[in-house]
């Protein structure tokens, strides 16, 4: 019944912005922690950034930092994540995930959205 579905992909020239969203359903997505994890072409999952249930607190990884904001609509069940200056290396399909920084991995994932970052 856990449902995540991603949205918000697409083609986009180095230092530009893509906002993803994440549409929740059949779980209480208010009471849970939420993360975003992506893959880049030929290489292993890599933590993203994630939130907490109330929204209160974010955290990133030091690739990200800076240019990146996670935030969450408890209201319409909706996580997004908001990519500003975006780099070559950003290129990866982006998942969202239940679960915090450590228990994102045995959590829910949605079917993913393409970004890619292309001169």
């Amino acid at each position: 019944q856990v449902q995540l579905v991603e949205s918000g992909g697409g083609m986009v020239q180095p230092g530009g912005s893509l906002r993803l969203s994440c549409a929740a359903s059949g779980f209480t997505f208010s009471t849970t922690d939420m993360s975003w994890v992506r893959q880049g072409p030929g290489k292993g999952p890599e933590w993203v950034s994630s939130i907490n249930a109330g929204g209160g607190a974010t955290v990133y990884a030091d690739s990200v930092k800076g240019r990146f904001t996670i935030s969450r609509d408890n209201a319409k069940n909706t996580l997004y994540l908001q990519m500003n200056s975006l780099k070559l290396e950003d290129t990866a399909l982006y998942y969202c995930a239940t679960g915090g920084p450590t228990d994102y991995p045995e959590g829910s994932w949605g079917q993913g959205t393409q970004v890619t970052v292309s001169s």
